[in-house]
């Protein structure tokens, strides 16, 4: 999460939606930036709102506008399970030798079993009440999103190739490819809302 005092703009990082780069290109612009521990890094809009909005808003004395971006929730759910293919990933958490087909069917599961268990872009970006991002951007088209913070910012923005997921298959049968688009309703409803 980085806060930009003089633009009154915050910008919430999406798991697994280059966040990474992002903070690295930006830091030396921000006035806060939270990095760690990842419960932090990635706060909710929800907790923002909660908590640190308002903070910000008393402090201030004015309304800080939020930016994020939300990546293609296909992709995204892939890039999970590339992720925690890692041999640095713990054991329980770990997709190695497992087909993206396993890891779409235990996501869509209840409970969810620990490596599957990475939470949704939807729930991380609506919050519980009536507010929630004011400038969502796709993944996808993350030219656009550099080119408004190039602009609400007032610089040039390189961003950096960082925490990438390592390559691998993310095939899906037809079978698991409904099952993900039935447990990522709710996110693909938000993804095709952003304009």
């Amino acid at each position: 999460m980085l806060v930009f005092w003089e633009q009154r703009l915050v910008f919430l990082a999406t798991p697994k939606t280059g966040s990474t780069a992002v903070e690295a290109a930006l830091e030396p612009l921000a006035a806060v930036t939270i990095v760690r521990p990842p419960l932090l890094k990635h706060t909710t809009v929800h907790r923002f709102q909660r908590f640190l909005g308002p903070y910000l808003r008393a402090a201030s004395g004015h309304e800080f506008e939020t930016v994020a971006l939300m990546r293609e929730p296909r992709d995204w759910l892939g890039s999970w399970f590339r992720y925690r293919t890692r041999q640095a990933v713990d054991e329980a958490k770990a997709t190695r030798g497992m087909s993206f087909d396993d890891f779409v069917r235990a996501y869509a599961s209840d409970p969810q079993p620990a490596f599957a268990d990475v939470g949704s872009q939807e729930r991380f970006l609506r919050p519980k009440g009536d507010q929630g991002i004011d400038h969502l951007f796709r993944y996808e088209e993350i030219d656009r999103f550099v080119a408004f913070l190039e602009d609400r910012l007032d610089c040039e923005i390189t961003l950096p190739r960082l925490n990438v997921s390592p390559p691998g298959s993310t095939d899906l049968s037809e079978e698991g490819e409904a099952l993900l688009r039935t447990a990522c309703a709710r996110d693909y409803e938000l993804y095709n809302s952003i304009s």
